[in-house]
């Protein structure tokens, strides 16, 4: 199989106690996608300190999200993106500290939030970790990477008949 650049996120829903438990890990990476994918759902599952590792008991009622990233593009400015249309990647060098902020949300996450543009950019700068003050300076000196993503869906009970065939 090809070496693919994708970003993984797993998303494990939990069904039980008539809620939804989400448990999410994302990372960029460039792997080969049937290892990558694979080690990337057993990290989420079994190692991110966030939660408890997945059960037994908690295997049937599983379902996973995975996207694949695709059609990267550098955008011209923080504005150079559709909202529900294209996820984004932020970066920007922070002057008063040196170090260099960067962050992602996938294509729906500005829409499911109910943001505009620049809300998604002003949330992507506090989660990338900038404590600054943020104004239309600030946003004009980002690099933005904009990209889509295609959206795969299973039951742990669909993976495991996917596994019989």
């Amino acid at each position: 199989m090809a070496e693919c650049g994708i970003y993984h996120d797993s998303i494990w829903h939990i069904l039980q106690f008539g809620g939804a438990i989400a448990r999410s890990l994302t990372r960029a990476m460039t792997v080969r996608t049937q290892t990558g994918l694979a080690q990337y759902a057993s990290i989420s599952a079994f190692e991110d300190r966030r939660f408890n590792p997945i059960t037994h008991d908690e295997l049937a009622h599983l379902h996973c999200t995975v996207s694949l990233l695709v059609e990267f593009e550098r955008g011209r400015d923080y504005l150079d993106w559709t909202v529900g249309v294209h996820g984004i990647r932020i970066e920007l060098r922070d002057a008063a500290t040196g170090n260099v902020v960067s962050a992602t949300y996938l294509p729906e996450v500005a829409s499911e939030q109910g943001w505009s543009k620049v809300q998604a950019i002003d949330s992507l700068l506090r989660k990338g970790g900038y404590r600054g003050k943020i104004n239309d300076s600030i946003r004009s000196q980002i690099s933005l990477e904009r990209y889509k993503s295609a959206r795969y869906n299973a039951s742990y009970e669909q993976w495991r008949a996917s596994r019989s065939t």
